[in-house]
């Protein structure tokens, strides 16, 4: 997939961290020559324009995308909601719109969406589980938007659990699945990693990882996993 074109330059933090967990390759522009100038040989993919700070030179940067030869879609415009009565009469400008300050699982919902209806690009493959988010390929996570700092094994255990939302695994499953049929630790090196998971989930997002008394553990967010 070719990058995402991003206005402006320097991106948003917020914006940066949301694109690389979901694997979008992505280059800033400041004006339109740089647009141009920056611009792979294959093309661009498509632009995430974002209006916070200078409203005006994101549309004027969304006009100058499309009075190209040939347009450049799908193009995703981030305004705040202040913004919002601008927008009227401008849709020709972009293809879609988001709200900021966005939750980055709506941009991603968003990106997602355009790029099925034109159909361009390949996705990485990634595990959402309400606000979990695994990318399977560059072996990053992210809670509610934020990174998560999480060993080998410890991606592992989580992938493997939020891959079988609501079954429950004993601690003995868990080793030959995850750790491997060669592994001779013991339970407890399951329990040490449970916890040091929950720890990096932090308080709020714990949960996600439940102890079934007895027999061992399941992932889910409520009864209605099971």
């Amino acid at each position: 997939m070719e990058p995402l074109l991003l206005f402006p330059d320097p991106t948003p933090p917020q914006l940066a961290q949301a694109l690389d967990l979901g694997s979008w390759p992505w280059k800033a522009a400041a004006t339109p020559d740089a647009a141009t100038r920056l611009e792979p040989d294959e093309g661009w993919a498509g632009a995430v324009i974002c209006a916070d700070e200078d409203p005006d030179a994101a549309f004027a940067m969304c006009r100058a995308l499309r009075k190209r030869d040939i347009p450049l879609e799908p193009l995703l415009l981030l305004v705040p909601s202040t913004t919002l009565a601008e927008l009227e009469l401008r849709e020709d400008l972009f293809d879609d719109f988001c709200v900021t300050p966005f939750q980055p699982v709506e941009l991603e919902a968003r990106l997602k969406h355009l790029f099925w209806r034109t159909g361009r690009g390949t996705r990485p493959e990634l595990v959402e589980c309400g606000p979990l988010v695994l990318n399977l390929e560059t072996y990053q996570a992210a809670i509610a938007g934020q990174h998560l700092d999480l060993t080998f094994m410890e991606y592992e255990l989580l992938k493997f659990l939020a891959t079988h939302p609501g079954k429950v695994f004993t601690r003995e499953t868990l080793l030959s699945r995850v750790w491997g049929y060669e592994y001779y630790g013991g339970a407890r090196t399951v329990d040490v990693h449970v916890r040091r998971l929950r720890a990096k989930l932090g308080e709020e997002h714990a949960a996600l990882i439940q102890t079934v008394r007895s027999v061992g553990y399941r992932f889910g967010q409520s009864p209605r996993w099971g």
